[in-house]
């Protein structure tokens, strides 16, 4: 993005320059949040639900910012234009074409009901280990994080990674009109947003579209594990590459196996090379996000070997996402609270009986939001699955989680909120014992995570 003039921003977002030159030149990053402006820096003044980033323009051009992109009249240099999220798009495509022209840039798409942001994160440590790599900051994979990804990009980045969500048909086509994939990596279709999708077919026609937007020249990445993923081939004439017990490129070789500590062994076939690899995060869906992550950069050039090794060291980039804290005492806390789905929830469930079997593992679970109609089905069947793993307690957060403790029955109770949570949990704890924390963002239950630590 660096180097643009305000001029040629103006023309490629349809805007009108207010109080400012059009030969001045961006030098800095394309920012939405006024603290993260610094030194030539355009700041993107975006209206929100209780902050309006226009009321921010002056402080922006106070701390160094070359010019606002703003809907209004903000009484500093701006480019005005209709909408500024519209504009942060058509400017990210026209950066991202500028950048091909060179014809090293590789960009990869990630896309899946669960997993998205694992595999982003191994992608990042996989390609930075081969060239000059971007990767989005969190779970920026809506129609403001992929263009400020794609944003973030320079004349030397090698490899872009961009994480695509959706909530409805149409959202992975506009991005994908945005960020325009070479490699695009569907991880699975499952059961998350089933109240935006309505059922799984639904699902998958909205993240195939990520394989619809590849180019003859591209190539396709998908789980052969997930029918409804594999079935995706069929819509791109862009060369396929599969991973999986059924894989034909990146095969697995052995069931999943976790070691003592919950990580991860991979025993699989890249073509003809076997890899043997434990991945250092937690949780047997790593190694499916890792076979993702090998077949993807199979796809992208990267010598498997390469891949691997960057793999063997690449901890989980991204916060709340199953991580590991060990408490002064010895006790561990599990804190995978970003988010939740039936599939990443039975994961996690899984992790904790495997590192704490028996009365040692707890879990501490809130709801799974946006399942529609057969969301207590879904609690139920979690609460039903911990029982049968052996996890020693699940304490159920919040009424509309309480089908789970309907299904785990006698090691299950609920309590009304977090801050219940905490003080039925903190005079019972042992030092040995491991707490899984698990529930969907808006649930905010990082906050029995954060409390024991700080216990």
């Amino acid at each position: 993005m660096a180097g643009l003039t305000l001029g040629e921003v103006a023309r490629v977002t349809g805007g009108r320059l207010a109080g400012v030159s059009a030969d001045a030149v961006v030098t800095g990053p394309v920012v939405i949040d006024s603290r993260q402006v610094r030194a030539g820096a355009l700041f993107a003044a975006l209206p929100g639900e209780r902050v309006d980033g226009h009321d921010y323009a002056a402080s922006s051009i106070q701390d160094g910012a070359v010019a606002v992109v703003a809907a209004r009249e903000v009484g500093v240099p701006a480019i005005l234009v209709e909408d500024v999220t519209v504009a942060l798009a058509d400017l990210a495509r026209h950066v991202l074409s500028r950048l091909r022209e060179n014809g090293t840039l590789t960009v990869v798409g990630v896309t899946g009901s669960a997993g998205k942001t694992s595999v982003k994160d191994m992608l990042n440590a996989v390609f930075s280990a081969a060239g000059a790599t971007v990767a989005p900051q969190g779970s920026f994979n809506n129609e403001l994080g992929v263009p400020l990804t794609v944003l973030r990009a320079a004349e030397d980045t090698r490899y872009l990674v961009v994480e695509m969500g959706a909530r409805g048909v149409g959202h992975i086509a506009h991005l994908c009109r945005i960020a325009p994939p070479d490699v695009g990596v569907v991880l699975n279709v499952g059961s998350a947003h089933a109240s935006e999708f309505g059922s799984p077919a639904a699902t998958a026609q909205a993240k195939g579209e990520l394989i619809e937007a590849l180019p003859p020249s591209g190539t396709a990445v998908l789980n052969a594990d997930d029918p409804l993923v594999a079935a995706m081939a069929v819509r791109s004439d862009a060369e396929v590459v599969t991973f999986g017990a059924a894989g034909n490129d990146v095969r697995f070789l052995d069931a999943p196996e976790l070691d003592a500590d919950g990580h991860p062994h991979l025993r699989v076939l890249v073509d003809d090379q076997e890899i043997d690899l434990t991945v250092p995060q937690l949780g047997e869906h790593q190694v499916v996000n890792a076979a993702a992550a090998l077949a993807a950069a199979r796809a992208s050039g990267v010598a498997t070997a390469l891949a691997a090794r960057a793999l063997a060291g690449a901890s989980a980039g991204s916060p709340m996402r199953m991580e590991r804290h060990v408490r002064a005492d010895g006790l561990t806390v599990l804190n995978d609270a970003y988010n939740a789905n039936p599939e990443s929830t039975a994961a996690a469930l899984r992790t904790l009986a495997t590192v704490a079997p028996g009365d040692r593992g707890i879990a501490v679970l809130g709801a799974m939001l946006e399942l529609g109609d057969r969301s207590d089905e879904h609690h139920e069947a979690i609460g039903r699955l911990a029982a049968s793993l052996g996890v020693g307690r699940v304490l159920v957060v919040g009424d509309e989680a309480a089908a789970i403790a309907r299904g785990a029955g006698s090691i299950a109770e609920v309590v009304p909120t977090a801050d219940a949570a905490i003080r039925r949990l903190v005079p019972s704890l042992r030092a040995d014992q491991v707490v899984l924390v698990k529930a969907s963002r808006g649930e905010r239950l990082e906050r029995v995570a954060q409390a024991l630590l700080a216990d």
